[in-house]
């Protein structure tokens, strides 16, 4: 696996692969990567014969009082994360690569109207961070597709309206959440929690799934079921920042005739905000 930094150095390492004729895959991380990570790129590299990702904690899409100054940079055992997993180019830029004439005044790629809902509305600003550097990264690789986790649902859910809405010709892979074994959604972010914190933070996932076995047997006064478990998530120690059933592509609130649905969380345990979601197709479907 090559490491490069600049984008000239990228594009010439992608353009050697497609006069090869490779297939190309991307998964844009911001490292401190863990097995979901990994997954990814497992992934990529079945769906493709040559995989990049990149490594770039994005500060377009960091608010004024997130953990950016804080977020783990560990590149050394990302690499070797990465290697294991079948990746073939690591893009590593600085922010000044990014972004060489600043932050201030640049063009950006404002998100979907999807992107004001859940966690739009608590981080104002924060998908459209994430859609000018994924639309950035899809430019400067032109991938055939592109792998994101599951986890991060309404991120996904952005990310293929842009695609769709700009006719990017990318293939957009949603990767199943990789989960510990008590349940509890990896995430870069676990590794902020007490061991008291870590040890109280799967009831986010058991309720998760509590839902949806209340939905599936055909509960359908939402708002009653969202509240008793919100309830309940708050006395086990978390400051619930929301608890919603949406209709799974939309995002709109669920109604009662709705088969596609989708329960996602976000709560604070201590400082550290955690989400997860569980999605259900009472058709049967994915």
């Amino acid at each position: 696996m090559n490491t490069v930094k600049t984008v000239r150095e990228l594009r010439a390492a992608v353009a050697r692969a497609r006069r090869e004729g490779k297939q190309i895959g991307l998964v844009p991380t911001m490292g401190n990567l863990h097995s979901g990570h990994a997954a990814l790129v497992t992934t990529a590299a079945q769906q493709a014969d040559f995989v990049v990702a990149s490594i770039f904690v994005n500060p377009l899409q960091f608010g004024a009082n997130e953990d950016l100054d804080t977020y783990p940079r560990t590149l050394a055992a990302d690499q070797e994360k990465l290697l294991q997993a079948g990746c073939h180019l690591l893009f590593a830029p600085t922010v000044e690569e990014m972004y060489p004439h600043g932050m201030a005044g640049l063009t950006r790629v404002t998100a979907a109207q999807l992107s004001n809902e859940l966690c739009g509305s608590r981080r104002p600003g924060h998908f459209d961070g994430v859609t000018t550097v994924v639309s950035k990264l899809f430019n400067m690789v032109q991938p055939d597709l592109a792998i994101f986790g599951q986890k991060d649902y309404q991120q996904l859910a952005v990310i293929r309206a842009m695609v769709h809405d700009l006719n990017m010709p990318v293939q957009i892979i949603g990767e199943p959440t990789v989960r510990a074994d008590d349940g509890l959604a990896l995430s870069s972010r676990n590794g902020y929690l007490s061991q008291e914190q870590r040890a109280i933070a799967p009831e986010l996932y058991r309720h998760l799934k509590e839902m949806s076995k209340a939905i599936n047997a055909g509960e359908r006064d939402f708002a009653e079921l969202t509240a008793r478990h919100r309830a309940q998530i708050e006395e086990a120690g978390f400051r619930t920042d929301y608890l919603e059933i949406r209709h799974g592509q939309t995002l709109l609130p669920a109604q009662a005739t709705d088969r596609d649905l989708v329960v996602l969380v976000a709560a604070f345990l201590g400082t550290t905000r955690l989400i997860d979601n569980v999605h259900l197709n009472l058709d049967g479907g994915h």
